[in-house]
């Protein structure tokens, strides 16, 4: 009977993928072998080929990611060409921006569990918005940053001009009025980089953030005569399907995919994935490829109907992934798994 030739060892194909690149590479490629720790590694050796294959990444933004400062990491894949396009809550849009401005008067309260319902009122007292364990100053970040974007708001108001809430905050970011006011390296403001980059931004239910009530409030007040002046979801869908229309032509000219890394759920994973149904099913683009390579980072459960908790292969029945497309879930906490996945795709 013939021997068997023996198989290389996962492991040792990671030690060989690490070799070249940096520590937190390495300790990776030692460490992660099983369960949602090699989901991890697999879903960034994932991208990494995804990448040298041509193709070109959208990433998307749940949760409060820029709370948890992941423009650390965030803002070098972009500086690196790492990411070419983003879809992120309004949350995420402007905490970015309200952490650059005024990280020193934030606070952290490890103890959270265990507050009371008095304890949370004196937080509201002293204006300190709680996130998990991160309270926001209400005074020095979110105030700040609306007297700044309302002279944007009321200067496209009154010139009959409309732009996306992702253009206003590269207009304020752009014109320098904050630029004394930073608390924070610039080089870790995932916001200044995409401004940097001019990055396509698509910013679903902006309406629902901290600014979108802010404009609502400026409306009803009559400081925006006219409600349209910030542009909406329907635009930020045809904006999408402008953007993956003309990026999959010219990579099926050459070579690679767009891949689609989704950060938590909701609506900023909702939202752009179904661009691609769109254009097969209601534009009738048959042309226009699927997905090329899908992650997502996620502690939602499968259960209830839940769609940030179903498995990838349920999204090929709505004709949005292939049957052979890469993908990857990696059900674990995305403040600490991201980090690391993009450590692994900057060769850290």
């Amino acid at each position: 009977m013939k021997a068997q030739k023996a198989k290389t060892k996962p492991e040792a194909v990671n030690a060989a993928l690490a070799a070249r690149k940096g520590p937190v590479s390495k300790f990776i490629a030692q460490h992660y072998r099983h369960f949602n720790a090699a989901a991890l590694l697999d879903a960034a050796k994932g991208y990494e080929a995804h990448l040298d294959a041509g193709g070109k990444m959208l990433v998307t933004l749940a949760g409060a990611m820029s709370t948890a400062e992941l423009g650390i990491s965030l803002a070098e894949m972009i500086r690196k060409d790492k990411v070419h396009a983003i879809v992120c809550t309004g949350a995420n849009l402007e905490e970015d921006i309200f952490n650059l401005v005024a990280h020193d008067y934030y606070e952290r309260v490890p103890h959270y569990r265990h507050l009371s319902a008095a304890d949370e009122q004196k937080l509201l007292n002293r204006h300190m918005n709680r996130v998990t364990d991160t309270c926001i100053p209400e005074m020095e970040a979110m105030r700040r940053i609306e007297n700044v974007v309302l002279e944007e708001w009321v200067k496209a108001d009154r010139a009959g001009e409309r732009y996306f809430p992702h253009e206003f905050m590269y207009k304020i970011l752009r014109g320098g009025k904050l630029r004394k006011s930073y608390q924070i390296d610039p080089k870790n403001s995932w916001m200044l980089a995409a401004c940097e980059k001019n990055l396509p931004m698509i910013v679903p239910g902006w309406e629902d953030a901290t600014l979108g009530n802010m404009f609502a409030g400026h409306v009803i007040s009559g400081h925006v005569k006219n409600v349209h002046t910030v542009r909406t979801g329907i635009e930020y869908m045809t904006m999408l399907a402008e953007w993956y229309t003309k990026t999959a032509k010219k990579l099926r000219n050459g070579e690679g995919s767009i891949g689609f890394f989704q950060i938590g759920g909701g609506i900023a994973g909702d939202f752009p994935i179904c661009v691609v149904p769109m254009l097969h099913q209601d534009l009738r683009r048959t042309g226009v490829p699927l997905w090329g390579y899908f992650a997502q980072i996620s502690d939602s459960t499968t259960s209830y109907g839940s769609y940030s908790g179903a498995v990838p292969n349920e999204k090929i029945t709505w004709g949005k992934l292939g049957a052979k497309t890469p993908k990857y879930i990696i059900e674990s906490d995305a403040t600490i798994v991201a980090p690391l996945i993009f450590s692994w795709v900057l060769g850290k």
